[in-house]
């Protein structure tokens, strides 16, 4: 099964769009799809919110990092300002995705994979 993303009328895949690839090639329905995106992306919020790591094979990992307050700059005065701590989300590509970027062919389950 390969998945085709040649109905995106943008360069960004977004919510809409992984909902209208549910509905036209899984066969859910627009609701169920607009659903299901919903559910995922939420499920995958609370977890980083929880401070939990989010590993989806093949893909890559989520995790939440603590930054250190730091001292900063204003690039257009130079004035010297603090910078608070804070909490980021960090994305790390499996290395199955980095060479599937690379253009590499993968074969995972039956299913052929093909870079772009």
């Amino acid at each position: 099964m390969q998945i085709s993303f040649e109905s995106l009328e943008t360069p960004a895949l977004t919510k809409a769009h992984l909902a209208d690839l549910l509905f036209e090639q899984i066969g859910l329905n627009k609701r169920e799809s607009k659903d299901m995106v919903d559910a995922f992306f939420d499920l995958v919020v609370e977890q980083l919110i929880a401070g939990e790591e989010v590993k989806i094979s093949g893909f890559g990992n989520f995790q939440i990092r603590t930054k250190a307050a730091r001292p900063g700059r204003n690039p257009r005065t130079g004035e010297l300002i603090p910078i608070d701590a804070r909490r980021v989300a960090t994305f790390h590509a499996s290395h199955k995705l980095k060479a599937l970027i690379q253009g590499d062919t993968i074969e995972d389950e039956g299913v052929e994979m093909v870079g772009r």
